[in-house]
C-alpha cells in the first residue's frame, strides 16, 4: 500500500457499502461499491475491500459512516442484520483508531464543502448564513436526519433519530394515508413514508383512497411508471416530494438550519425533476408565522456519489485534532 495513504473511510448503508482510501491531502482513492447482503459482517466486507485494493495491509485509521445510531462506539443497523463496534473492528484489523459515525451526520459534515456541481438547488438560490447550522435529511433504504452545528471555532455533527419521529399529516388526503398506515403498523413514523418501502406503501394507500387498482409490484416500478406519466404513480411521487418538503421545513425550524437544508439518500437524485418542479419547496415554506424565516433558507439535493465518504474523512481529521 502506498505510504501516503492516511486512512480508510466508509459509508455503510442498509443495502450498499461505499469504501475508499484517504490520502494525506484528503483525496479519496480507490472508491468501491459493495453489496452488504454479500457479506456476513462489516469486518468481512472491510477485509475483502482491503484485500482488493491494499493487499490486506491496513491504513492507520478508519472512519466509517453507518446507517444507525452510534452509542458508545457501537451500532445495530436499523435496516440490516449487523451489529458493529469500534472495539470489534480494532480486534479484527491493526488500526490505530476507528471511529463510527452516523451516516447522515457524515453527510452533514460534507455539506459545507460540496462544490456547486455536487448540488442541485430546489427552489430559489438564496444564500444561507455561513455561520448557522445546516441540516441533512434523505430517503433511501430508510430515512436519515442529521445536523451540523457551526461556529468560528468548530463544526460539530449532530446525529439524530428524527426519522422515527411521528408523521404529521398536512391535509385530508394525508390524514387518510395516516389512517391506513396506522392500521398496518400501529405508530406511523416519518420513515414509514419517506423511504423506499414507504414510497410503495404510499402508492398502495393512495390507490385505496382513490379506489384504483394497485398493479405495480414495488417502489422501483412506481418510480419508473411515474417517469412515463402513469397517473397514480405520478400522484404518489408528487405526494412523496410534498411530504418530504414539509418534513424538511420542520427540520429547518427544529435545528435553526439557516445555513441550508440538504437532501441526501439514494432516492432524491432519482426524483430530482419532481422535487424541482413539484410541491417540495412550497411545502417547505408553508410554516405559518415562520414562513419568512424558512423562505431565506436554501434547499438542495446532494448529487455527489461519495458525500458521506467526504464527511467521514472530515470527521477522521476532526477526531485526530481532538486527540492531539
Amino acid at each position: 500500500m502506498r505510504d501516503e495513504i492516511h486512512g480508510l473511510v466508509g459509508d455503510i448503508g442498509g443495502t450498499n457499502a461505499r469504501l475508499a482510501l484517504l490520502d494525506e491531502d484528503g483525496r479519496l482513492r480507490d472508491p468501491r461499491n459493495l453489496r452488504c447482503a454479500d457479506y456476513r459482517s462489516l469486518a468481512d466486507l472491510v477485509g475483502d475491500y482491503l484485500k482488493a485494493v491494499a493487499g490486506r495491509r491496513c491504513p492507520p485509521r478508519a472512519a466509517l459512516a453507518v446507517a444507525g445510531p452510534v452509542i458508545g462506539g457501537e451500532t445495530a443497523f436499523t435496516n440490516l442484520d449487523w451489529t458493529v463496534s469500534e472495539i470489534e473492528l480494532l480486534g479484527a484489523f491493526p488500526f490505530e483508531a476507528v471511529n463510527l459515525i452516523n451516516d447522515f451526520a457524515a453527510q452533514a459534515m460534507a455539506a459545507p464543502v460540496l462544490e456547486a456541481d455536487d448540488l442541485r438547488h430546489v427552489g430559489p438560490e438564496v444564500h444561507g448564513d455561513a455561520a448557522a447550522p445546516v441540516a441533512v435529511l434523505g430517503p433511501g433504504t430508510g430515512f436519515g436526519v442529521a445536523g451540523l452545528v457551526r461556529s468560528d471555532l468548530v463544526e460539530l455533527p449532530l446525529a439524530t433519530e428524527g426519522a422515527h419521529s411521528a408523521f404529521a399529516p398536512c391535509d385530508e388526503v394525508e390524514v387518510e394515508i395516516w389512517r391506513r398506515l396506522k392500521a398496518k403498523y400501529g405508530r406511523v413514523s416519518k420513515e414509514r413514508i419517506l423511504s423506499g418501502a414507504g414510497l410503495y406503501d404510499l402508492y398502495l394507500a393512495l390507490a385505496d383512497i382513490e379506489g384504483a387498482a394497485a398493479s405495480l409490484p414495488d417502489q422501483e416500478a412506481v418510480t419508473a411508471a411515474a417517469a412515463s406519466g402513469e397517473g397514480l404513480a405520478v400522484a404518489t411521487v408528487d405526494r412523496f416530494c410534498e411530504i418530504l418538503g414539509s418534513v424538511a421545513g420542520d427540520l429547518a425550524l427544529v435545528l435553526g438550519a439557516r445555513g441550508g437544508v440538504f437532501i441526501g439518500g439514494g432516492i432524491a437524485p432519482k426524483l430530482i425533476d419532481s422535487l424541482v418542479s413539484g410541491g417540495f419547496r412550497r411545502r417547505f415554506e408553508e410554516k405559518g408565522r415562520l414562513t419568512d424565516y424558512v423562505r431565506a433558507i436554501p434547499t438542495a439535493v446532494i448529487l455527489h456519489p461519495y458525500a458521506a465518504l467526504l464527511g467521514a474523512a472530515r470527521e477522521l481529521k476532526r477526531q485526530e485534532g481532538l486527540r492531539l
